[in-house]
């Protein structure tokens, strides 16, 4: 069965400018976009009222290397149906391709805020820009981290040392020292419950 993807129309007529491509999926309706102007397409698809994808339900990326261009960026967004609106109920992934060379594209922060982690974490891992996020900083790996490691051409095998480190482990006299209280602090709780039930009888 073919999936139907002529909604797309309404956002070629919204943004006649887009380079809109349709995807070859087997899942769910898909489709290219460049990425100048994917801020305007994603207004729109989730703005007008027959799409109303308001919905980010995931933000990540694919590392095609060796092929060109080498990246895509996927956005994964549903419109949950009539009973948040007037749209139909379906699924949607939109892709972006980058160049290796210039592996940037602008942030959709301003059209669905959930895409603040979500961008944050694809460039921590794969190294790509988005222009205009509000706090575009490494969010899994340390600020210290060299290269991005879902990339196909990070190296497999890496030892890097911290550059700075606390003790994630309790000495045993600490560990001790915590039961010990905390054990104080059940039997205190357990005798002013008792208590307030002896009076209450």
């Amino acid at each position: 069965m073919a999936i139907d993807t002529s909604f797309l129309d309404l956002v070629r007529q919204a943004v006649p400018d887009a380079a809109i491509e349709t995807g070859d999926s087997r899942d769910m309706a898909s489709a290219f976009v460049d990425r100048d102007h994917l801020v305007d397409v994603c207004r729109v698809l989730r703005d007008h009222p027959d799409l109303q994808f308001a919905f980010l339900a995931d933000l990540t990326a694919v590392d095609r290397f060796p092929a060109a261009p080498r990246y895509e960026v996927v956005y994964q967004l549903a419109c949950l149906g009539p009973a948040f609106g007037t749209g139909i109920a379906r699924r949607f992934r939109l892709k972006v391709r980058l160049m290796a060379d210039d592996a940037r594209l602008p942030s959709v922060c301003e059209v669905w805020p959930a895409a603040n982690w979500a961008e944050r974490e694809v460039f921590d891992l794969f190294g790509l820009d988005f222009a205009g996020h509000p706090d575009l900083r490494r969010v899994l790996l340390p600020e210290d981290w060299e290269g991005h490691p879902a990339r196909k051409d990070h190296p497999v095998q890496i030892r890097k040392d911290a550059a700075s480190w606390s003790p994630m482990q309790l000495t045993e006299e600490q560990f001790v020292a915590n039961m010990k209280a905390a054990r104080e602090h059940a039997t205190r709780a357990a005798r002013a419950i008792a208590g307030q039930r002896e009076s209450g009888d």
